[in-house]
């Protein structure tokens, strides 16, 4: 079990929203990160990603208030769009909180870990190794992610720092229920997913409260699926 606190980022909905209680059900301090600045559980600050500067203060203000042992990166955007008429913004806006701000809030906690070790969890997507129409943006900035992670995991080791990639497929929350309960859609994925049908944000928030609680020392670097087998089906 983590010493220390462990920061969840966009944990205020979704995804990050279960990771956030499930490290807390299993005893885990976490400080919940969110524009709104509400949370789950534990300690919640407001703190925008893609703002540096706010990155900056915000993750020393949490040094302060005691030792820091994880990060979970899971703040992020998704804009569709054809590649044809895909607004450089729109690019741009999808690269800034899916990407640069992994780098900058995993540069930050950096030294926060250097003494002890830690871990950084990256959440990505199956969509990093996959080609898919109106997707160009997300898709992008999911494999970027899964390449920092081993970048960070290689030039991080000595330090006793392991950064691992958990690559989320389609995961049912409040933001896309209405979406998902469409019979049209719902056919569709019995049919694509070998599972039969969607994730919950559960499965996630298990895996990375299970990375959480094990230390694991030789595994870094990697990228977890957890996508009902979706990217290997045929």
């Amino acid at each position: 079990m983590p010493d220390g606190q462990i920061i969840v980022t966009g944990a205020s909905k979704g995804i990050g929203l279960a990771i956030a209680g499930g490290l807390d059900r299993r005893g885990v301090p976490v400080v919940c990160l969110s524009r709104s600045g509400s949370g789950p559980v534990g300690h919640s600050l407001a703190c925008d990603m893609t703002d540096e500067e706010a990155v900056k203060k915000t993750f020393a203000e949490v040094a302060r208030r005691g030792t820091v042992s994880g990060l979970v990166n899971n703040a992020g955007v998704h804009i569709g769009g054809s590649i044809a008429s895909l607004p450089t913004a729109d690019f741009e806006r999808t690269m800034a909180l899916n990407c640069t701000a992994v780098m900058v809030a995993a540069r930050e906690v950096y030294p926060l870990l250097c003494d002890a070790g830690g871990l950084i969890i990256n959440i990505g997507s199956f969509f990093d190794k996959l080609g898919v129409p109106d997707n160009l943006a997300y898709c992008a900035s999911k494999a970027a992610v899964a390449a920092m992670t081993r970048c960070m995991a290689v030039e991080w080791a000595r330090q006793g720092i392991r950064v691992i990639n958990v690559a989320p497929g389609y995961i049912e929350t409040d933001l896309n229920r209405d979406y998902l309960s469409r019979e049209r859609v719902q056919a569709w994925m019995k049919q694509r997913i070998p599972v039969g049908g969607p994730g919950g944000a559960a499965d996630v928030a298990k895996l990375v409260a299970m990375i959480c609680s094990e230390k694991i020392g030789f595994l870094t670097g990697e990228t977890i699926y957890v996508d009902g087998a979706q990217g290997i089906n045929h």
